[in-house]
């Protein structure tokens, strides 16, 4: 009895711990600068066949409903991801979706070069010049290193990143510790290359 009052605890302290790490990074490296025109960059998941995978399809919704609630007026929703398969680019695959299934016929751009968190980055630069908001949309964790990023490369974009609605309470809950540990080793990995471009 005590082993399974121990253990129940053990694993509600988990889910716990996973929620709130998970919301904190959701809210960090963002401001809450207005204006009229907002751009909503979806990034892409390791997605090598001919549809988009569940966690495409995950952060397809959640960039969806992170379209400001004027209906998507001055808003542009940018997939960014290339190929790594023989199935064509993630971004293509997010946009298809997004179209078919779930109806969104907003403003699109694709950006279907990248490989890596920081190409994503890199290559929505040009982009993002002449929009008044940024926010960036995914697993809480991944989305703080895309903006990270974007600090390092143009903090001056930087300045307009605004919150997504890619973290919601229970969402997720169950797979919400696993997230949190891998959010902390690839944070972890981004300090480090931090302290090493450091002066």
């Amino acid at each position: 009895m005590r082993r399974r009052t121990g253990l129940a605890i053990a694993g509600a302290t988990a889910l716990v711990w996973g929620e709130w790490l998970n919301w904190r990074w959701s809210r960090s490296l963002v401001g809450s600068c207005g204006g009229a025109t907002e751009a909503v960059v979806v990034l892409g998941y390791r997605n090598p066949r001919s549809t988009a995978n569940f966690v495409n399809r995950w952060r397809v919704r959640a960039g969806i409903r992170s379209v400001s609630a004027d209906g998507g007026k001055g808003t542009l929703v940018i997939f960014s991801g290339g190929a790594t398969g023989s199935h064509g680019a993630e971004a293509q695959l997010m946009a298809d979706y997004a179209n078919s299934v779930l109806g969104f016929d907003g403003p699109v751009l694709l950006e279907d070069q990248s490989a890596t968190t920081w190409e994503n980055i890199t290559n929505v630069i040009p982009l993002l010049e002449d929009v008044d908001r940024i926010k960036i949309v995914s697993q809480p964790a991944h989305a703080l290193k895309a903006r990270a990023y974007l600090r390092r490369q143009r903090p001056d974009l930087a300045e307009k990143l605004v919150r997504a609605d890619d973290y919601r309470p229970g969402e997720w809950m169950i797979g919400k510790p696993l997230l949190a540990s891998y959010g902390l080793w690839t944070l972890r990995g981004l300090q480090a290359e931090e302290r090493k471009v450091s002066p």
